[in-house]
């Protein structure tokens, strides 16, 4: 049996793929009373008011207080890489007949948002009103829903939130509904039974926002800090911790949410429990609005050489970003960077790499004709580490997340010019190349960040764990 697939035909797969999990769906249906979303507002808004508040209301910072299925410890999603893009997808399946939908997976994003005017997403889903006491809650810091909970009830209009296509960087208007999620539980080390989020907050946006996501996309998949992303009401209707895990491949991956034995059972508790941790931070501009998740970087470090910058440290946070496909650097840190590489590179007693023209978009590029190479690491170029809030604790990236191969015989360091910072911008934003083979775990409740450095070091990947989970799962229906 073939669990692989070649790029070409994962490329070429329907929209309804996402990362080889078959769902029994037939589990998942759950009896619901969701209208259908042909009702104006106003009959919703009715209907609204004289109904008895649903358990999505609430929003705790403990979940424990809020479990609906002690049973489930711990929720997947599969992850694979578009190859055009470069953009991680992920197929949810929504509705109360549930339906495969297709997204991009967004670190930073508030919420899920789906374009839901083509008709081929569930009519399932209904729509919330602004006077409803989701409409503030669901928002960002509350922003902008102090006027929409005080306005009149005859008044009452769809819940408007705003939708952003982070890689377009273009924003507009979307409504709030909810619809049944369904979802993925973890059995040890293999994908458990389906189970169903009820009343699941998600924004419908317009179809223009759908502009250059990969092929058969249907929307963003957020993981932010608010209350309505994925982890928050994951983590609400299941008593979860507010924590997941991402692992990024260059082909297949994966996402786990809720508790550790989830992760032992699936990375293996040596590698789980050596995560190394570091603080998340707000937003650079110190306003604490941001949904992005942010380190702070002490210092960089070539070959054990700190980078000598022109300017006091590095300002400005770390970003951490899935929609970024290489790491960039503010314009002052990268001319430093790019100089104390090449010298690292071409004037080491144990290597002596050919710088060749650079390959847009890069602006570093070596000819790898002659330059060593290991299965596990890939080419052994110089190391790069970016230490965080002591000498003892960095994150190192390797040959085979700082050097990406572009042509025969030609690689070039995938660290990109990222412009001259703004007040509200970040100095470094990592990327998803250098993300991948890592482990990264996100702990909402206590704000911080654990990460594994390169599992390749640990001869495991991240598409390893991918490939175990489904044989497992494939061994087990036979």
């Amino acid at each position: 049996m073939r669990i692989h697939q070649s790029k070409a035909s994962r490329s070429s797969e329907p929209a309804s793929g996402g990362g080889g999990y078959r769902f029994p769906l037939k589990q998942a249906v759950t009896a619901g009373s969701l209208a259908l979303t042909g009702d104006t507002v106003a009959q919703v808004t009715d209907r609204w008011r004289k109904k008895k508040p649903s358990k999505s209301l609430s929003f705790h910072d403990d979940a424990s207080h809020n479990s609906n299925d002690s049973s489930v410890r711990s929720l997947v999603l599969p992850v694979t890489k578009d190859p055009a893009t470069f953009q991680y997808l992920t197929t949810i399946y929504h509705g109360t007949s549930p339906e495969p939908v297709r997204v991009v997976l967004d670190l930073g994003c508030p919420s899920l948002w789906l374009e839901c005017s083509s008709g081929r997403l569930s009519s399932s889903r209904r729509l919330i009103p602004s006077c409803s006491i989701q409409c503030p809650a669901a928002k960002p810091n509350n922003m902008s829903c102090a006027s929409s909970a005080a306005m009149p009830k005859r008044k009452c209009t769809a819940c408007g939130l705003s939708t952003e296509n982070s890689i377009t960087r273009s924003a507009t208007r979307g409504e709030l509904v909810e619809d049944s999620l369904t979802v993925q539980s973890v059995d040890g080390s293999k994908s458990g039974p389906v189970t169903t989020v009820d009343h699941f907050l998600y924004s419908c946006a317009p179809r223009f926002l759908l502009n250059r996501l990969a092929r058969g996309a249907q929307g963003m998949l957020g993981l932010g800090r608010s209350r309505i992303a994925l982890p928050s009401q994951l983590a609400s209707k299941f008593g979860l911790q507010r924590k997941f895990a991402t692992c990024l491949s260059s082909t297949d991956g994966l996402i786990l949410f809720g508790h550790e034995p989830g992760y032992d059972s699936i990375f293996g508790e040596e590698i789980s429990r050596s995560l190394m941790y570091t603080p998340l931070v707000t937003s650079p501009d110190g306003s604490g609005s941001s949904q992005d998740y942010s380190i702070n970087v002490k210092s960089i470090k070539i070959n054990g050489k700190r980078l000598s910058l022109r300017q006091k440290g590095i300002g400005g946070g770390t970003k951490i970003s899935t929609t970024a496909p290489y790491t960039t650097l503010e314009s002052s840190i990268y001319s430093s960077f790019i100089e104390a590489y090449k010298e690292a590179a071409t004037n080491n007693y144990f290597l002596n790499m050919t710088v060749v023209a650079p390959v847009a978009p890069f602006g570093l590029c070596f000819s790898s004709k002659e330059v060593p190479s290991s299965m596990l690491l890939g080419p052994m170029v110089p190391a790069i580490d970016l230490v965080l809030q002591s000498e003892m604790v960095k994150w190192r990236v390797h040959g085979r997340n700082a050097m990406v191969p572009v042509l025969d015989e030609v690689m070039c360091l995938g660290f990109l010019d990222g412009g001259f910072k703004s007040k509200t911008s970040s100095s470094i934003v990592i990327g998803g190349f250098q993300l991948e083979d890592n482990i990264l775990e996100f702990n909402l409740g206590t704000s911080m960040l654990g990460f594994s450095s390169s599992l390749l070091t640990r001869h495991t990947s991240c598409s390893d764990y991918h490939t175990r989970m489904m044989l497992s799962t494939l061994k087990d229906s036979l």
